[in-house]
């Protein structure tokens, strides 16, 4: 199937509830919240204003000229500690007509947190309780980092599910804004199964919250808290098992793909495996020397499987670089994953505009050259496995917006799927989303500027996972 794509120059819309009065009615906001919750709950500190208005879109050249640190700023930051805290929040919000716009960590890619219509941001990491159930779920508030629950998890005799490349995320910005991760290969992303329930408050004016659980937490998970403020996760988990870290290098990317590919016959599915052309290894903040000169893959393998690794690794003329049995060293590897070797290659030369596109399909291991040729100047592939074909960080030399966009039906007449990281706009369940938010957000005060009748970039759900 292809899609349609138009370019959009614009600046963010602002919605109906921003005006000119949004400061005063704000004012007015934050100060009935510290009499009702107490002083400390409320800061209109400059630095904070400025730290809790942005995330990490600065990956994005496009997303940097759009939603620059400091253009879009709220008029108060308010730290609630209780799902009860955030109900009350929202009530006071919706009686003065005052946006709120919520976070967690600010790890995000896409500006999903800026709050375009100033307002209040509600910073989440104040709900952090964590709890292992007896059935072995686990249930964490919003703003719990992953960190934590993992280590939770892990010492009850669980894994969670899925976790992102940025661990130190909360669950609730990973649910919220977050898609796959390490574990996607065997769990798919955060709308298969992973979020068993949800509590949520709404902009209802209602000062309440409500659980959902099984299908109808849909229209709650990536959607960047339009359609309610997620306050309790319940998260599914399966029985521990021992991972490894195997770090391998190969001559070329033929044989480093043909290993690749062949990840998915495993008795037990790697929990990730992450693969570089030389260009991108050596900014690579490894635990282990990586040749520069050579193509790396990274695997998290379940221990009973490592020896058949290492046996294909070295089958397909390949290095076997270490296998690191250290769980911390799984993480180190997780790191890596995904959008951070891009993060770290424009680390490395700060002198060059890289981009990067999401992409999903075959013809990432199949005909690479036919993919690179998508751009001009100097092209690379980072790879990641998932459930039946291989994600792929296109990256590229920036030149402009109209440049990146045109690469989007080229990418998809070689079959394969794409997500822009180069916008703002819930892209997933839209009419489902606008549909639950006329009721939980009637007023559309909850991250305004976020949920669009179409995105102006048409993308494709869960690209590259089943």
């Amino acid at each position: 199937m292809t899609t349609s794509h138009t370019t959009s120059h614009t600046t963010p819309p602002r919605s109906v509830s921003a005006g000119p009065d949004t400061a005063r009615r704000a004012a007015q906001a934050a100060t009935a919240i510290a009499e009702r919750l107490g002083p400390e709950v409320v800061s209109t500190d400059a630095e904070l204003l400025l730290k809790t208005s942005s995330d990490w879109s600065r990956m994005s050249p496009i997303l940097q000229e759009k939603v620059p640190a400091g253009r879009y700023l709220p008029d108060a930051v308010v730290r609630p500690r209780s799902a009860a805290e955030v109900a009350e929040v929202l009530k006071i919000a919706y009686e003065y007509d005052v946006p709120v716009t919520p976070r967690g960590s600010g790890t995000g890619n896409y500006g999903q947190a800026t709050p375009f219509d100033g307002g209040l941001v509600l910073d989440l990491r104040g709900l952090d309780a964590i709890r292992v159930n007896d059935s072995g779920t686990v249930t964490a508030g919003a703003g719990a980092k992953i960190t934590a629950i993992d280590a939770a998890a892990r010492a009850a005799g669980r894994d969670i599910w899925i976790y992102p490349s940025t661990k130190g995320s909360t669950i609730g910005g990973f649910v919220g804004g977050g898609s796959a991760g390490t574990g996607t290969i065997e769990r798919g992303s955060t709308s298969d199964g992973f979020v068993l329930s949800l509590t949520v408050a709404p902009m209802d004016g209602s000062g309440t919250t409500f659980t959902v659980s099984g299908p109808d937490v849909t229209p709650y998970v990536h959607v960047y808290g339009v359609t309610g403020v997620v306050v309790e996760l319940e998260i599914a988990t399966d029985p521990a098992r021992d991972w490894v870290a195997v770090y391998a290098a190969f001559d070329d990317w033929a044989s480093m793909t043909d290993v690749h590919r062949s990840l998915l016959d495993l008795p037990v599915l790697p929990r990730l495996a992450s693969a570089d052309p030389p260009a991108l290894v050596p900014s690579l903040p490894a635990a282990v020397p990586l040749d520069p000169a050579r193509h790396s893959l990274r695997v998290i393998a379940e221990a009973s499987t490592v020896a058949e690794v290492e046996a294909r690794v070295v089958a397909a003329g390949g290095t076997v670089v270490a296998s690191l049995a250290d769980y911390a060293e799984t993480d180190r590897l997780s790191s890596m994953s995904y959008n951070h070797p891009v993060y770290f290659l424009q680390k490395a030369h700060p002198d060059r505009s890289w981009f990067h596109m999401e992409t999903g399909g075959l013809a990432h291991w199949e005909r690479p050259e036919e993919v690179r040729a998508v751009y001009d100047g100097e092209v690379h592939l980072h790879l990641e496995l998932m459930g039946k074909a291989p994600l792929a960080m296109v990256v590229a030399d920036y030149v402009s917006e109209e440049e990146v966009l045109a690469g989007i039906p080229r990418l998809e007449a070689l079959g394969l799927g794409v997500h822009s990281p180069h916008q703002w706009y819930v892209d997933r369940h839209v009419d489902l989303a606008r549909e639950v938010a006329r009721t939980t957000d009637p007023k559309g005060l909850l991250n305004p500027g976020k949920l669009v009748d179409a995105p102006p970039v048409d993308t494709r759900v869960n690209i590259g996972v089943r």
